[in-house]
């Protein structure tokens, strides 16, 4: 085996190096996620293998078994297990009950509904995974929210926000708290207990709560549907011509800048033969095989429809969208009918990294993809090939009976179009009483919160509430490979000092000379990161450096914290201040495309969300923890 001896310094910038190339890879997002954690994986294991850093005892302490330990980290395996068992609440819908309970049937009650079911998320996000909580509650919401003639948009970033609020009260209630807890014990210090932070984790999710209940509607936009900006004659759409071998387009001239026989429809490209060309279009032909991606209003796109029906369908395709001309005798009532409806691809859906073409929605399900929306944004590629991801949001159109039995498909969640109460499953109790069991072993420390997640999550496998495929789907590979990888670089950075040389940096600054000014500038550190970052690797990559300025400073006359304790709080508060951003919380990108968000409106009512909480935390570190 080939090492090389080099200075130990080395090994620091080294540190510091990699972590810059992983926040900036996150932060870009020119690669996924999961290419970036094994990229960064694969750096250390080969760093460490040639550039070893040895201890008093002459132990490798940048050996490959201590880079591969966060994947078998309990509170890793914790998390997980959380998801299976989330996943199993989702697939016997064991919240439908307790949800239809808020429901309010007269429109002048909906808000009070609305506004019921987010304190029941909130308080119920304490004790359970946020994602399932999110995607079960989207469509209630929605719900209302038509039932009312009010716009999603000014309700589904409240619904993501409330569920992150909750989550900071206990130690299951995020992932991130599991995190910070599972750092302290690797770093040596002692586990955080299931409610040691609740009193003022409570404190400050009521604060936020006022903000976003009372504040955060009256700040949004009211944003359409895309089902709506389908029956609204000034919108534009997207759409897409495959020019076959007996097409009338074979051969037409653009002139002045249009195809005459496409009349006021805009050509944004034609690819042929694997090329793009792009605008202008002067003296181009169109020929066979040509794909024409287009632009026009829906009463363009309609008269089309009906003079070229060729043009943008296929003859089967066609009898989907055309109007369906009721059969003789048959009850108006009973006259099969077309919808368009909105679904979202669910995060432990089957079809997430499968392209449309591989899903086949028309031979699956009888339905028929017309657009697509990814982060809020209409995707302008080929449809087929556009491979899903969770949150995705489809525009579809097809029988109504095959629309409302996609409701049935819990790889999809349908928000719009399809309006239908279904029973309660039978094993909703089951998946109820497992999930109560879970979490009243763990809060009274019968069994430890590892021991409990991965108990209740066989249970729900062996009672029939999930299958094995279905568990498995649950299990979020980017988050299982962006906490072992980030665990990794934990590693390295505290062993070789990198963790310690970011904290005397923070320490240096000319304004941070008590704790509370430390504690407060590492919160706002922490809290914007996490929103450029993702909560997960903001907890396991700032812990370190909290505990090397918590281990720097005496521990204050009276107080009833230690500095240790404080310092991990203050990062599992502020990597929970994920508001400010869709890529910081995944029930962040559940809501953006059901809401039909930018980015900007996240900014808008995030960033005031983030500084009320900061303040009122710097108000805890006074009064609550005694600094």
């Amino acid at each position: 085996m080939f090492t090389f001896a080099i200075d130990p310094i080395i090994h620091m910038w080294f540190a510091l190096a990699v972590t810059v190339f992983a926040v900036t890879s996150f932060i870009r997002e020119r690669v996924p996620i999961e290419v970036t954690c094994v990229t960064l994986l694969t750096v250390l294991l080969l760093f460490g293998q040639f550039f070893p850093l040895y201890n008093e005892t002459g132990d490798n302490l940048l050996r490959a078994s201590s880079f591969l330990a966060g994947f078998a980290n309990p509170s890793l395996i914790a998390v997980l297990a959380l998801l299976v068992m989330g996943q199993g609440m989702i697939q016997t819908d064991a919240l439908r009950l307790m949800t239809n309970y808020f429901v309010a049937t007269k429109k002048e009650r909906v808000w009070a509904s609305i506004i019921a079911i987010m304190l029941f998320i909130c308080v119920l996000s304490a004790f359970m995974n946020n994602t399932p909580l999110v995607v079960i509650a989207i469509p209630f919401i929605q719900a209302l929210a038509n039932s009312a003639g009010m716009s999603e948009s000014r309700v589904m970033i409240p619904l993501s926000f409330v569920a992150i609020l909750g989550g900071m009260t206990t130690l299951v209630g995020s992932s991130t708290n599991l995190l910070v807890s599972s750092s302290l014990v690797e770093l040596g210090y002692e586990p955080l207990s299931f409610f040691s932070f609740a009193v003022p984790g409570a404190i400050m999710a009521v604060i936020g709560l006022v903000y976003v209940i009372l504040v955060v509607p009256r700040l949004l936009p009211d944003r359409s549907s895309m089902v709506k900006d389908f029956t609204n004659a000034k919108k534009e759409f997207v759409a897409e011509m495959d020019v076959a071998a007996d097409s009338p387009l074979i051969g037409v001239e653009c002139v002045d800048g249009k195809f005459p026989v496409l009349g006021d429809l805009n050509v944004k490209l034609i690819q042929r033969a694997g090329h793009l060309i792009l605008p202008p279009f002067e003296n181009y032909r169109i020929e066979e095989s040509d794909i024409l991606i287009v632009a026009a209003n829906r009463e363009t796109l309609g008269d089309l429809l009906s003079k070229y029906p060729g043009f943008l369908l296929s003859e089967e395709d066609n009898q989907y969208i055309k109007p369906e001309k009721d059969e003789p005798g048959m009850d108006a009532d009973k006259a099969e009918t077309r919808v368009m409806a909105e679904i979202m691809i669910t995060p432990a859906s089957r079809m997430v990294d499968m392209s449309l073409e591989h899903v086949n929605f028309q031979r699956q399900f009888g339905v028929i993809v017309l657009g697509i929306q990814r982060r809020a944004k209409a995707v302008r590629r080929r449809l087929g090939r556009i491979r899903l991801e969770a949150g995705d949001v489809l525009l579809i159109t097809g029988k109504r009976r095959m629309v409302d039995g996609l409701r049935d498909n819990t790889d999809v969640i349908v928000l719009s179009g399809s309006r239908r109460d279904l029973l309660l499953p039978r094993k909703a109790p089951i998946a109820a009483a497992v999930f109560a069991l879970t979490i009243c072993l763990a809060a009274l420390n019968v069994l430890s919160i590892p021991v409990a997640a991965i108990t209740g999550a066989v249970l729900m496998i062996a009672t029939g509430c999930l299958n094995i495929r279905q568990a498995t789907r649950a299990i979020d590979r980017k988050i299982f490979l962006l906490v072992g990888s980030m665990l990794a670089l934990g590693v390295i950075l505290q062993v070789s000092g990198g963790a310690h040389y970011i904290a005397e940096q923070i320490l240096a600054l000319p304004f941070v000379q008590t704790p509370v000014a430390m504690a407060a500038v590492l919160f706002i550190i922490v809290a914007l990161a996490t929103n450029v970052l993702t909560n997960n690797a903001c907890a396991i990559l700032f812990t370190p450096i909290a505990m090397s300025i918590a281990s720097g400073l005496p521990e204050a006359e009276g107080a009833a914290f230690s500095m240790e304790f404080i310092f991990a709080v203050t990062v599992i508060f502020a990597a929970n201040c994920s508001f400010a951003s869709p890529i910081g919380y995944q029930t962040n990108l559940l809501v953006m495309g059901p809401g039909h968000y930018r980015f900007r409106d996240f900014i808008k009512v995030g960033v005031p969300l983030m500084f009320i909480l900061w303040i009122s935390y710097i108000g805890l570190l006074k009064y609550y923890f005694g600094l």
